[in-house]
């Protein structure tokens, strides 16, 4: 659990910097999942929070593209 109160998913790294992270948690009492950059420790505003319904719809749209 970080922090602000989400929990680590995965993360995926780019360089040995920058990273994005996969997060899960609870935000205005929605449930959601939380795809953002870090550099370092340190938030971006560069990411998409969805909640559980985007999310699915989202992942459906990326198997559909990256299934080949």
């Amino acid at each position: 659990m970080t922090d602000d109160g989400f929990e680590l998913i995965g993360t995926i790294p780019r360089n040995e910097t920058d990273v994005v992270k996969i997060r899960k948690g609870n935000y205005y009492k929605i449930d959601v999942i939380d795809i953002r950059w870090f550099k370092g420790d340190k938030i971006s505003r560069k990411g998409i929070r969805l909640n559980r319904e985007e999310a699915k719809y989202l992942l459906n749209l990326l198997r559909r593209e990256l299934d080949e």
